[in-house]
């Protein structure tokens, strides 16, 4: 990153979150709310499955732990004034089981251990998949109710544990849910190493007509509205036990972007289509046949992406806005030079 959080605060000093606990600090998300916490002056302890030297070298107390053994979780809470919840599977498909035990059971025990360590603050970060159906959606608030069915089992466990984060919003214990959508920055281990690798070996398509607008959020982005809801929740906390959508600027035209993002990596443009409906049909096959036949790992596709890829997902964050002061630190095009130069 290249400048202070302090610089970037258009609401006056920063606030003092105590000592502030980064539960997934090792990941794409947590380094950066990490790494803006101690540029905001905070003191920062991370919880987190492996070991990050580079985060003990700036002065992080880094603790080794898992969210799924209470034995491990409690004593990093310990002390501890403010939590950022940022750990999670984030499986596309099949891992029903794991899913559960992480990110309900996981999330379930870090309620636990938050009012048992008296954690006045806890800022968990959902999904917009929480409120994603079966139809596009433009411009959709919070308003947009929990759909009555899943097509996949990581939005059905990132509801779960989202209502019981609201739900937890009583007694000392504070909470806010935030969904940024579809995360993207430099050293993105998920979206974009899986794009640039599909269209390496020629496996991806455009699916649908390629009009399809939906809401990115750049990682920086993502942080900033983290600490921003941290902040709101020591004030009047008007975010208090409810969610939030987070987003860049304003939603691009997936495809187009996608091209724009491979022109930077010296990749050629996606070139292929595909109707909706038939990769549809050949994502629900493969997943029936790797269901079957478990050993040949997880599908190349799967009916869960294939509607992320096709149809409109765009959000407003104006209630984030309204609420805490949220406003993107960088434009899409702002963002897709930390691509070009491997820096945020």
């Amino acid at each position: 990153m290249t400048s202070s959080v302090a610089q970037n605060d258009q609401g006056g000093a920063a606030t003092d979150l105590g000592l502030c606990l980064v539960i997934g600090g090792g990941g794409f998300l947590g380094r950066y709310i990490v790494q803006m916490l101690l540029r905001d002056g905070q003191c920062v302890r991370v919880l987190g499955r492996s070991q990050y030297p580079n985060l003990a070298a700036l002065g992080v107390d880094c603790r080794r732990g898992d969210i799924t053994r209470m034995e491990e979780l409690l004593p990093a809470c310990q002390g501890v004034n403010t939590v950022f919840h940022t750990a999670s599977l984030s499986a596309m498909w099949g891992r029903k089981r794991l899913l559960q035990q992480i990110n309900v059971g996981g999330t379930a025990n870090v309620l636990q251990a938050c009012v048992s360590a008296g954690v006045t603050r806890l800022i968990y970060t959902s999904s917009p998949s929480v409120a994603i159906g079966q139809e596009s959606i433009r411009n959709g608030d919070e308003s947009l109710p929990y759909p009555a069915q899943y097509i996949a089992d990581y939005p059905r466990s990132k509801s779960q544990a989202e209502k019981m984060v609201l739900q937890a919003n009583q007694g000392t214990l504070q909470t806010c849910a935030l969904r940024p959508h579809l995360l993207w920055g430099p050293d993105d281990p998920h979206i974009l190493p899986r794009v640039r690798s599909a269209v390496a070996r020629g496996r991806l398509r455009q699916i649908g007509s390629g009009q399809n607008v939906v809401t990115i959020t750049h990682v920086r982005n993502a942080a900033w509205g983290h600490i921003l809801a941290a902040r709101e929740l020591c004030g009047t906390a008007r975010c208090a036990g409810k969610p939030y959508f987070l987003g860049d600027a304003e939603p691009i035209c997936l495809w187009p972007w996608l091209n724009q993002v491979l022109a930077i990596w010296g990749l050629p443009p996606i070139r292929g289509k595909i109707s909706w409906r038939l990769a549809r049909l050949l994502a629900q096959c493969s997943e029936a046949w790797h269901t079957l036949l478990p050993f040949l790992g997880e599908p190349l596709m799967t009916a869960f992406v294939v509607d992320q890829l096709a149809r409109s997902h765009s959000f407003s964050y104006a209630a984030a806005t309204r609420d805490f002061g949220y406003h993107p630190l960088l434009s899409p095009e702002e963002g897709l030079e930390t691509i070009r130069s491997g820096k945020a």
